[in-house]
């Protein structure tokens, strides 16, 4: 049995992992080819710093990102204040069925209502550029919310309700007992749920192809348009940089908090 064991998970990381292996070790081959590998080279990555397109495709994915998820961080941290403080189960039931629409529906039937309800606005309003960062931003923050409400949720309800109350029988008001008391605890999902939102944002194409405009092209839409030809190695690249990043980032996110943990651990004893 362990034998066995061992070897179906061997099967797993390896469907997991060696496309990005692969993936990384050809976008070092100086022959650019995936049919034979004549040398490592660093050609491609110079050529990937060289293509402004490429380059502003990628500001812009970040820039979309970091917008859409901060934004959605903020609505969804404050309505799950709200939820949480609410007392009607009923409504509170239909506002929790209704923000998992999003979430529940797939992208293309969310990417085309969106693109729908944009032309229809826009010809009410007479608009004629349509589509652009505007729609981009509405569209990311309108899918991030039901995952980062998802996130930061689970932290309203862990909350103790006994120490809000004692923050204004103090003499706190409600907005400073929210700022003093609850969101310190909350901001481990919070923290999560930015990064949930700004992954998705960074990830997504469908939607972004029905509500975006060609003055305004993401990396995932700079990569497809690749795809109609050859795609260049250069690409592969830029993913392997992206993979590298994602790694150093959760390499620092699991020191820190092994470390923090383990300061924990040593004042109890000392409490102890």
């Amino acid at each position: 049995m362990k034998i066995l064991s061992k070897l179906y998970m061997f099967i797993i990381f390896a469907l997991l992992y060696a496309p990005i292996l692969v993936l990384i070790i050809f976008s070092f081959n100086e022959a650019g080819s995936l049919g034979e590998f004549s040398g490592v080279s660093f050609k491609w990555y110079h050529e990937l710093f060289q293509d402004e397109e490429a380059i502003s495709a990628l500001k812009n994915s970040l820039v979309l990102a970091i917008s859409s998820s901060v934004i959605a961080t903020v609505i969804a941290t404050f309505g799950a204040l709200g939820l949480h403080h609410m007392r009607k189960k009923y409504i509170k039931n239909a506002i929790h069925s209704v923000t998992n629409i999003p979430m529940m529906n797939p992208d293309i039937v969310t990417g085309i209502s969106m693109m729908l309800l944009f032309v229809f606005v826009a010809g009410i309003l007479q608009y004629k550029q349509v589509f652009g960062f505007g729609t981009l931003l509405i569209a990311h923050v309108t899918f991030n919310l039901p995952y980062v409400l998802l996130s930061v949720m689970p932290r309203f309800n862990q909350l103790d309700s006994s120490l809000s109350e004692a923050a204004l029988d103090l003499g706190c008001t409600p907005a400073s007992a929210f700022f003093k008391v609850e969101l310190p605890q909350v901001i481990p999902g919070i923290i999560s749920g930015l990064m949930l939102g700004f992954t998705m944002s960074l990830d997504d194409f469908v939607i972004s192809h029905f509500v975006s405009s060609p003055n305004f092209q993401t990396l995932p839409l700079y990569v497809y348009n690749q795809t109609v030809h050859n795609v260049k190695f250069s690409m592969y690249a830029l993913c392997a940089l992206i993979v590298f990043v994602i790694l150093i980032i959760l390499l620092v996110v699991n020191f820190s908090g092994s470390v923090r943990f383990g300061k924990r651990r040593k004042r109890k004893g000392v409490i102890r």
